[in-house]
């Protein structure tokens, strides 16, 4: 069961809210708040699993201000901002104070489901339209060289990759990892574009200073 506690200025929009997830034999609306003081306190004495906070309440403390002291009073609880505000600023921002996810209030049911689902199992949520401007600042980091971009690589990128480095075809690649040759060359195709390289030799060199080739 994921106990859930709802933080919204507008009373209607928690009414929604909890008949909708009541509706969900797996998650339960153990509480509600209008303001961020009142969520820290209920927060405290109801120990939900995810919090579904919004972020602009003009009366009594505001949700980013809530968020960012209900983390440091229950660190294991999940804080999912619900906000109407479809912008960098705000998705940074409650980030920045601790959020695990975010999701706009014009989002599908089943796209709220999904994030506290996430949140709720540890891992972040994002609605799509951040995640893909998330991924072009980042990109752009990365053609400034301000970011690592082998911290994009998953653990399957990272076995070609030695493998490319070690000077293998990917006829050998695909034999010794038990997957297509069309499958490595999408793996490959993956590396050299997260890595914003063209040639084997470059790869090489990554390969040996991430220590990949034990060396």
């Amino acid at each position: 069961m994921i106990r859930i506690l709802l933080c919204d200025d507008h009373a209607v929009v928690r009414t929604g809210l909890k008949m909708l997830l009541n509706n969900h034999s797996d998650i339960e609306v153990v509480g509600e708040a209008s303001e961020g003081n009142e969520a820290i306190e209920k927060a405290l004495e109801l120990k939900p699993d995810v919090i579904i906070m919004d972020l602009s309440m003009p009366h009594g403390k505001d949700g980013l201000s809530a968020t960012a002291e209900l983390k440091k009073l229950l660190p294991e609880t999940a804080i999912l901002i619900l906000t109407m505000h479809d912008d960098e600023e705000y998705l940074f921002r409650g980030i920045e104070a601790g959020a695990s996810g975010s999701v706009l209030k014009s989002a599908p049911h089943d796209e709220l489901l999904a994030a506290i689902y996430s949140v709720s199992e540890g891992n972040a949520y994002l609605h799509p339209s951040a995640t893909k401007r998330l991924m072009e600042e980042y990109l752009g980091n990365v053609k400034q060289g301000n970011a690592d971009t082998f911290s994009l690589l998953s653990d399957r990128e990272k076995e070609v990759l030695t493998l490319i480095a070690k000077g293998f075809s990917n006829k050998e690649i695909a034999e010794q990892l038990v997957i297509s040759v069309k499958t490595v060359e999408t793996h490959r195709g993956n590396v050299m574009e997260k890595l914003q390289m063209k040639t084997r030799p470059e790869l090489v060199s990554i390969a040996l200073k991430k220590g990949l080739l034990g060396i």
